[in-house]
This record gives C-alpha cells, structure tokens and sequence, in this order.
C-alpha cells in the first residue's frame, strides 16, 4: 500500500502496516538492514548506558502546558546561524549512509531539502561533498547544508575538505571534538566492522595531491582515516580552522558550560551539545541533561542545538523549552532510509513535524518564540540547570 505525503510518495510492503511512529520505523528497519550494518548505526560505547540514557533524559523532563491559548494558526519556521529552517531540525552528520541504501546521502539530503530542514554532511559519506550538493542544487528546494570534519593530524587533508565544502556551497562547518581517539563499540569489534564491496569513503576516494598511502581497498582507507585523528588538537586549533574560509562555525561534542564559553571565546557560532549518540565515552551525560547549563554559559553569544535521543516531536519541544534553537536527528533518519529510501526519510520528518505541531497546540505555543523553559517541571537533581 501507499499514501502520498507532500510531494513525495511513500510506499509500504504489503505485508507490514504502515509505521505511525518513529519507534515502528526502528523495528521495520531491523528487515531492511543486514546484522553488521544494524550493529554499526544502533551501537554505543561499551556498555551502552550513555546511548540510553539520552532517550531516557526526555522522560524525565515533564511538561506544564497554558490553557485557552488562541492556537488556531501555528508557525514552527526558524533560522540557525541566519539560516531557514521550517521545522528546528538538522540531519546529524552520520557515516556511511549507503549500508542503509543505495543513494545513501543523496537520498538524505533530497528528503531534508523537500522538508525545509538543514543537513550536516559526514566527512565519513559514501557520497562525496560535490555529489551531495549537486543533488539538491539541481532542484527547487532550498535548504541549508553544512559539513562536518576534524582537524586531522595531516592539516593538508583538513583544508583540502574544507575548500571542497566551500565551493561546493556549504553554509557552514561543523567541527566534531569529541573524538580524539575513536570509542570502544563492542558490537563493532564482535562482527569486525567494514564496509561491503561496492560502498566508498567518497570524500577520501576523490582525493588528490595528498600523501594518502595504498588504501588497500576501503578497510584501509578507514584505517588511514582513524589513524589522522589528531589528540593534541586544542582550542588554538579552531582559530586556524577558521581561517581557511568565511563560512560560520558550529563546535559540535560539548557537554561542559566552561567549554562551550571557551567555543564562543575561540569564534564558534553555534554550539552542539553531543556526546556522539553515545558512540565514545560511555558513562558521560545525556545531552539533555547538559543543555541548561550550556545555554546558560553561552549566554546568547552562539546558538545552541541538541543532538542525541530525538524520538518523538514533544522530544523537540522539551529540548527548545530549555533553550536549544534547534535539534539533530540521527539514527531515526537511518531507519527511515533502509525502510524506504528518501520517501522514507521525507516520511519519518514529516511524523516528527506533525508530532512537533500538536504539542506545541496542546502547550499553548503559536510559535517557536512562545516556547520557554515555563512549559517545563522537573526534580532538580534530575537535569542540571
């Protein structure tokens, strides 16, 4: 069966329902996606207790809605870093998309774009920078796309990506810190993670002038990538990062108000609060619990956006009551690719949208600005403020 959803046409297997909730996409997904790519996109570090506590923090967070609000006509339109967005959602950057499905980014991005909301491109894409672009250029739509890179040990390799990005047509850079060694993912480690025959570190692949050894097929261009993760990267870093192009910055894994202050110190526009979908220090706290405190260190100098445990679209509310511009969503996005490719991914955005609408009616919110840390209640001990 099918059934049309904006200008794009979702299709569904006879034999399953239709899925209704992001939560339906992640167990339809579970028949689309073979074990080692499952393990890939759904894994943590270790033990896994910081992946689930960042769906967990939401629930903790519990909600004081405003009664005979005239809700009649609603607007959930806003601007990152001067850049519009329909709904506050970005698409995290997430690697290697086309284990989910053959367009990979590609359907991604045309999803994102159709839907009014941002994409963060992967340095780890199976589609390069140029493609990704290209794709959505060449249509109607327009929709902000950023990059995401480190500063890697070789620095030639850093400004050749961000000078493709660039041109390319990127709005801005979005700069991973939390990764100076990669984390432990068990589940990784059991199957012995690599990308099939076929798939391609794209950005990497369509290097040239760069010392880039044998890759030895794309195992060993992964390795050559793990290994030019650089962990004497320090604040100073930013300021020559910022110096190869005009394009705003966004300093994405800060969990700490003192290092979010010192982002903005060192020029970051925006400020992610990560903690890489719980991929690297287990054990560290949920993004949502972080997002107080950050917000009030920033203190309007940088806009805030949360990332991590975005389930449901009163996820999105709770996260903009306490102070976020805006959210990424991750693995939901995946899951919605191997179910259905773009349709799919177009599809579990609009669910997140519509939920996102309602609640802002059921709250008493006409707007984004109506939004406000007053619609939230809580235990104190519970979220960090």
């Amino acid at each position: 069966m099918s059934e049309n959803h904006g200008l794009v046409r979702v299709v569904y297997s006879d034999n399953c329902l239709k899925p209704i909730n992001i939560h339906e996409y992640e167990k339809l997904a579970t028949e689309h996606l073979s074990q080692m790519a499952l393990d890939y996109y759904n894994s943590g570090a270790w033990d896994e207790i910081t992946l689930q506590d960042n769906c967990a923090a939401f629930k903790r967070v519990k909600l004081r809605p405003r009664m005979l609000v005239d809700v009649s006509k609603r607007n959930l339109t806003t601007k990152v870093l001067g850049q519009t967005l329909q709904i506050p959602v970005l698409i995290a950057p997430m690697a290697f998309q086309c284990l989910a499905h053959s367009e990979g980014e590609i359907a991604t991005a045309l999803a994102a774009a159709k839907a009014g909301v941002g994409m963060v491109l992967s340095t780890l894409s199976t589609k390069s920078i140029e493609e990704v672009s290209t794709s959505v250029h060449n249509t109607n739509f327009v929709a902000p796309q950023w990059f995401q890179l480190y500063i890697h040990k070789d620095r030639a390799l850093t400004r050749t990506l961000v000078e493709r990005a660039y041109a390319a047509g990127y709005k801005a850079l979005c700069l991973t810190v939390d990764a100076p060694v990669l984390g432990q993912r068990e589940r990784d480690r059991r199957n012995q993670f690599t990308l099939p025959l076929g798939l391609e570190l794209a950005n990497l692949t369509s290097l040239s002038g760069l010392n880039i050894p044998d890759p030895e097929g794309e195992s060993g261009l992964f390795t050559y990538f793990a290994e030019q993760l650089d962990p004497a990267v320090t604040w100073r870093d930013l300021e020559w990062l910022q110096s190869l192009c005009p394009l705003p910055l966004a300093v994405k894994g800060i969990l700490r108000g003192d290092d979010a202050a010192l982002a903005v110190e060192y020029g970051a526009k925006a400020i992610v609060v990560s903690n890489h979908g719980g991929r690297q220090l287990d054990g560290a706290i949920a993004t949502l619990d972080a997002l107080a405190e950050i917000v009030e260190a920033v203190d309007g100098r940088a806009e805030v956006i949360l990332d991590g445990g975005i389930r449901r679209g009163v996820d999105i509310l709770k996260a903009l009551a306490l102070g976020a511009k805006a959210v990424l969503l991750g693995r939901p996005v995946l899951w919605g690719l191997a179910v259905g490719g773009e349709a799919g991914v177009a599809h579990v955005i609009e669910l997140l949208r519509n939920e996102l609408d309602v609640a802002m009616a059921l709250s008493g919110c006409t707007s984004l600005d109506d939004v406000d840390s007053s619609l939230l209640a809580w235990e104190k001990h519970q979220v960090i403020s």
